[in-house]
């Protein structure tokens, strides 16, 4: 590509032939872009668009303001990327993008998070996926499109065979929404993640998880699994790993913020001294206390080699079940990201993360914790990591790379966009 077309003056001009007025900050962004080197153009790259940027002054995107930007994108396949989440789009805005969809054939990641599209705009898009053949990356995320929403994409998933990931998390999905993109995903064979936390749940059979677990029994190209808020018990994590038995591919488990007891971390201990593809497993506020912790330090001192990352942030657990945790990490060379702060820490909690520390085993940017001493006692501080410190946002002024932003990222990405 030896000419990079002048995006801010196509906008310009596009603005004025529709006699719409321009908007300040998505003409900031086109005139940054069309900064870039012709090596950048030639590769591709996101057109970041985000409504909740501090650096610069932002007049949210809207609905017409949409409108105009799609028509200049149009002629830019050189724009791999859009990223639009925490504007003010509504379903007019998604039949916008959903035309978009169906005539574009670059685009590779569409992040629309936290907008106001309901079901019909979620029925648009979904629909428009049928036929699209180049989007990798769909985030849904914070749109609260219900079950009839959420019903439309589980449809899709039965049709689109290029999309490797989705996240509908937080997007007020329910039961039936679940059964179906489980069922879905049996025969799928594209999708590697998706993400379908905080589901609105109003029974306590666990049977969504009971579908799930039956998913991951047949299918063999789901990396990436997310399950956070889904009221989620000790039935549930058996029927998990029941399944996890019987699956090969599975990398990443986040069962965060769900009611996870030491019973049920019995049956994540079980299957870890057998599982050998799990890299991520992320136990985020349940209460496994020091028995499940102990149960975790058992199989990961003796029998695994696998699992890289591991959070139990906010578990309850005490000193006997961190030092636990700790003394497996000696034995165990390839575990490698541990995330414990929310816990109680005594003083040989303290002294044994401390240790693990100084000689070089456990880095910084792989915990949550930094020790420190005062009048000759060893305390931890908190460290502002985790797996997922930039699920909710993302730094503008600097790339996301190191594994303290986002451990997933950092371990197992499924594709470039993700």
């Amino acid at each position: 590509m030896s000419v990079c077309p002048d995006l801010h003056q196509h906008y310009v001009q596009v603005c004025q032939n529709l006699g719409q007025p321009e908007n300040p900050f998505i003409a900031h962004v086109l005139q940054e872009a069309d900064k870039n080197d012709e090596i950048i153009w030639t590769k591709g790259f996101t057109l970041k668009i985000a409504g909740n940027s501090h650096l610069v002054p932002v007049q949210r995107v809207t609905d017409d303001s949409l409108q105009v930007l799609v028509s200049v994108l149009r002629t830019a396949a050189f724009v791999t990327g859009l990223d639009l989440r925490y504007n003010v789009l509504t379903d007019a805005g998604a039949k916008t993008m959903a035309t978009f969809l169906q005539e574009n054939s670059s685009l590779r990641y569409l992040n629309l998070m936290f907008n106001n599209i309901g079901k019909t705009g979620a029925e648009l898009i979904a629909k428009a996926l049928h036929g699209n053949e180049t989007l990798l990356h769909m985030r849904m995320t914070g749109n609260k499109i219900g079950e009839e929403g959420g019903m439309f994409f589980a449809s899709m998933l039965q049709i689109n065979s290029t999309l490797e990931k989705l996240d509908l998390g937080d997007c007020d999905i329910g039961v039936q929404c679940l059964i179906a993109t489980a069922s879905a995903l049996n025969l799928n064979k594209s999708v590697k993640a998706i993400n379908l936390n905080r589901p609105l749940l109003f029974s306590q059979e666990e049977e969504t998880t009971v579908h799930l677990a039956l998913m991951l029994k047949n299918n063999s190209s789901l990396v990436e699994l997310h399950l956070c808020k889904h009221e989620m018990k000790n039935f549930g994590v058996e029927q998990l790993c029941e399944a996890l038995y019987e699956n090969s591919t599975l990398r990443y488990l986040d069962l965060a913020c769900n009611k996870i007891t030491s019973d049920g971390v019995k049956f994540l201990g079980k299957l870890l001294k057998w599982n050998q593809t799990l890299q991520i497993l992320d136990l985020n506020a349940n209460r496994i206390e020091d028995d499940g912790a102990i149960y975790l330090s058992q199989a990961l001192a003796l029998y695994n080699r696998t699992l890289q990352v591991l959070s139990v942030v906010s578990n309850n657990i005490s000193g006997k079940g961190l030092v636990a945790l700790s003394d497996a990490m000696k034995t165990n060379t390839e575990l490698s990201c541990i995330y414990i702060w929310g816990n109680k820490f005594d003083e040989a909690t303290c002294r044994a993360f401390s240790e693990l520390i100084q000689m070089g085993r456990l880095k910084l940017n792989c915990t949550d914790v930094e020790p420190y001493e005062v009048d000759g006692h060893i305390y931890l501080a908190e460290l502002s990591h985790g797996l997922q410190k930039h699920y909710y946002w993302t730094p503008t002024y600097w790339v996301v790379t190191e594994k303290d932003a986002n451990a997933s990222l950092a371990i197992a990405a499924v594709s470039e966009y993700l």
